[in-house]
């Protein structure tokens, strides 16, 4: 049996992020798409990108906003790969509870990865903001 797709919540904290009400390590942002460090990282340089536009996950995304979360994912992860001199590039991306979403706005991962090292658990432990910010330095550099 299927479900209907659910409603999106303005409420949500990437919602919130995207208008400025909660704080967040910025390190990339267009006309569609907004990209920051995720204060609970699996790995050094663990990213976020998110569309602008307001959708609960892959299921209700319009097509062109997809698009562009696609090509800031692309562009992310190859900075990600070059300012951690990273080995490898995990993406991943989450839809509904059984699904593993724990945020309901779409959103990708790009963690970095590293021969021989797994990945930190999500523990729901926050990064300091010093580690942050100087990831989204890095980052920033990278991208040019």
């Amino acid at each position: 049996m299927t479900t209907p797709v659910e409603v999106y919540d303005e409420n949500n904290i990437f919602a919130k992020i995207l208008r400025g009400e909660i704080p967040c390590n910025k390190v990339y942002e267009d006309a569609d798409t907004f990209a920051f460090m995720d204060i609970m990282p699996r790995s050094d340089g663990h990213c976020l990108v998110i569309p602008k536009a307001a959708c609960r996950n892959i299921l209700d995304v319009d097509e062109n906003a997809l698009s562009a979360v696609m090509l800031t994912t692309k562009k992310m992860a190859i900075a990600c790969k070059k300012a951690f001199n990273a080995d490898g590039i995990t993406v991943q991306q989450f839809n509904e509870s059984a699904g593993g979403q724990m945020v309901f706005h779409l959103h990708v991962h790009i963690i970095p990865r590293f021969e021989g090292i797994k990945l930190r658990p999500h523990s729901g432990e926050m990064e300091k903001l010093e580690v942050l910010a100087e990831n989204a330095k890095k980052l920033i550099a990278a991208l040019g």
